[in-house]
């Protein structure tokens, strides 16, 4: 009998043993770099993916290493990390879920030692082809936008990261000039503004960025009053980011591949035209579609992406004015840059490349804003978003 626990006894602490050095092995994938950081990447799921993706991150080299699935998830094509860093949402770009005509948003606890999500809840959208999401300053709200279903919702976050149904919706009615395009609404854009207090929905079919009061408390949205800054007719804005400093916002447009520059007053509620800037040379005539503007932290740059074209386009900002002035343009490393974003440490600029399969890494001058003209690319098919952990 002492001889049988004994083997027991030390069966069992073999297999502790062994679960710890996993566990530490796990750990020193992602740590044994000195500026090593996670990625996740959002796809466009199909025979070849699968969901969200994770990569370790380089900053020293500029290089990634693929570390496999993290999480299936249909069609996670954009995701957004919460403010404390713990968990991850998604927006599920899908037409149905559980028998009705709408996309989802999901929500996942991540497992940094595994690079590994753990799906927490998922709950409806209110409306089909849920395209983005975003959290607000405190992590209690989460926010998406439904591009087919021409709407926009709102909702509650627990403690434990879990997602309420929608506390607000709002389907919009109308159309826009560019009869293929606009149609119909086609919301494309939730942000919070940066003092926590209004919530802006690009819509790409209405030409006009809907404008909230939002309480952080509820989740709980309430038209304003004006209830929108209206674009030129046919631009169809699409991306925004507001400049660090909160004053100002960059409205991507994508039918004319143009930027917006936009003055935002946090007591009226309000946005008004400052510039109206191109993305595209005069000597191009082919197809185009702006994707997404990102903004450096020192907001001295900002930089834009140009599917189809296929250049990242670097600007200047007036530190006075926050207007725009053109640095130069440089290939995105690939096909349809759908994504773009700088790395923690700003020396890099990743595209996520639909249509070539893959996540270029671009260098960056954080003194001059210019982008180098090459750089090192990792496949992944249908990459769409791409967000630091």
């Amino acid at each position: 009998m002492t001889k049988s626990i004994s083997r027991r006894t030390f069966v069992k602490a073999a297999a502790l043993s062994s679960l710890a050095a996993k566990t530490w092995w796990a750990e020193a994938k992602i740590a044994k770099m000195p500026d090593s950081r996670l990625l996740f990447v959002g796809t466009q799921t199909g025979p070849s993916s699968k969901g969200i993706y994770a990569f370790q991150w380089d900053s020293a080299k500029g290089e990634l290493k693929e570390l496999g699935l993290a999480v299936e998830s249909s069609n996670p094509t954009f995701i957004a990390l919460a403010p404390d860093g713990k968990r991850l949402y998604a927006a599920n770009e899908i037409d149905s879920y559980e028998g009705a005509k709408s996309g989802a948003v999901s929500g996942f606890t991540i497992d940094r030692a595994a690079a590994k999500l753990t799906l927490i809840n998922t709950v409806s959208a209110t409306g089909a082809g849920t395209c983005h999401v975003s959290l607000n300053r405190t992590g209690q709200a989460l926010l998406c936008a439904n591009y087919s279903g021409g709407s926009a919702a709102s909702f509650h976050i627990d403690e434990a990261g879990k997602l309420s149904q929608a506390v607000s919706q709002f389907h919009y009615e109308g159309h826009g000039p560019v009869a293929d395009r606009q149609a119909s609404p086609h919301a494309h854009r939730a942000t919070v503004t940066p003092d926590n207090r209004y919530v802006l929905i690009n819509d790409l079919g209405l030409d006009c960025i809907h404008i909230y009061h939002f309480d952080a408390a509820t989740a709980k949205l309430t038209p304003s009053d004006p209830p929108q800054w209206t674009a030129k007719p046919g631009s169809g804005p699409r991306a925004l980011r507001f400049h660090p400093n909160g004053k100002w916002a960059y409205c991507a447009n994508e039918l004319t591949s143009t930027v917006d520059v936009l003055a935002w007053d946090g007591k009226s509620g309000t946005l008004t035209s400052l510039q109206h800037e191109d993305l595209l040379p005069k000597t191009f005539h082919g197809n185009h579609a702006a994707s997404e503007i990102v903004i450096d932290s020192s907001g001295r740059y900002a930089y834009a992406a140009v599917r189809f074209w296929d250049h990242i386009v670097a600007f200047s900002i007036d530190p006075a004015t926050g207007r725009l002035s053109l640095i130069g343009a440089t290939s995105c490393g690939g096909e349809v840059p759908r994504h773009i974003t700088l790395d923690p440490t700003e020396q890099w600029l990743l595209v996520a490349n639909q249509s070539s399969d893959n996540i270029a890494v671009i260098k960056r001058d954080a003194e001059t804003g210019k982008l180098a003209e090459t750089g090192s690319s990792l496949p992944l098919v249908k990459p769409q978003c791409l967000v630091f952990a």
